[in-house]
């Protein structure tokens, strides 16, 4: 008998800190390369992650990030549409944030919210959904056929470790901004997102776009798993580069600058 999504990932085990500190530096080093590679032959490259919430999308999105440059790994997270938004065709807003040439977009959610939050939470229509549904794979047919690179991930997590982590961000100042009324709305929704994710996958998973999931109960395995399938599916060489040698420089005594008087923060720690 063939596994449900949840039941394919019961078996992740989890990371010590240190391995998994090592194995995201390694990870770090590559997607270095890549960015470099991805300038060097004018590359488009567009990865979207999708998921329910507390799926840790944000986490990894972090992990991917923090190591390259922002001008070239480019994060998009759209807030609600406007009006005059939600009077344009629905992939309109999402189109002039695709990556152009040397550049790499990150989607924080994407076009996928139609098929989601949109259809669990009644913000459209059953036929909008199944019209969303029906022409997305074309939109991204053209998309890739453009010469972007399409990688589409979706974090699935246990409904356990769901109650865990909203749970952690209520009485958390840090993570406060991470719970939203409609998180709390949408929490008792459980079947319906089901049902809606099964839907998307079944009329978009595409042999020229195909979904990947990642099962995110243990955030730091997920991260890695993520970050090296990407890796491994963004073709790239290493650019060769000269060796660098910091030149000789000469500093003045501080007695023969001038007198300025800067303004010096607090020392608290």
């Amino acid at each position: 008998m063939p596994q449900t999504i949840e039941q394919a990932g019961e078996h992740a085990g989890k990371l010590k800190r240190k391995e998994y500190e090592r194995e995201l530096a390694k990870l770090h080093v590559e997607l270095v390369k890549i960015q470099q590679w991805v300038v060097h032959k004018g590359l488009k490259v567009c990865i979207l992650f999708e998921g329910r919430d507390g799926a840790g999308k944000g986490g990894t999105i972090k992990a991917l990030t923090e190591r390259v440059s922002p001008r070239i790994f480019r994060v998009v997270a759209l807030p609600a549409p406007t009006e005059r938004e939600r009077s344009q065709m629905y992939v309109q807003r999402y189109i002039p944030h695709l990556p152009a040439s040397g550049e790499v977009v990150i989607f924080d959610r994407s076009w996928y919210n139609r098929a989601g939050v949109e259809r669990v939470m009644g913000f459209c229509t059953m036929r909008q959904v199944e019209d969303f549904l029906r022409v997305a794979p074309a939109v991204e047919k053209a998309i890739i056929e453009s010469g972007v690179m399409l990688l589409k991930y979706w974090l699935e997590v246990s409904p356990d470790e769901q109650t865990r982590r909203l749970e952690s961000r209520i009485d958390d100042g840090r993570k406060l901004w991470k719970l939203s009324p409609m998180d709390i709305e949408s929490y008792s929704r459980w079947d319906d997102y089901s049902r809606a994710r099964d839907d998307m996958f079944a009329a978009t998973d595409t042999a020229w776009a195909p979904w990947y999931v990642a099962h995110s109960d243990h955030k730091k395995s997920a991260r890695l798993n993520i970050l090296s399938h990407i890796v491994a599916n963004i073709p790239y060489k290493e650019m060769p580069r000269d060796k660098v040698k910091l030149p000789k420089r000469k500093i003045h005594p501080a007695d023969k600058r001038g007198a300025y008087k800067f303004k010096v923060i607090p020392e608290l720690f």
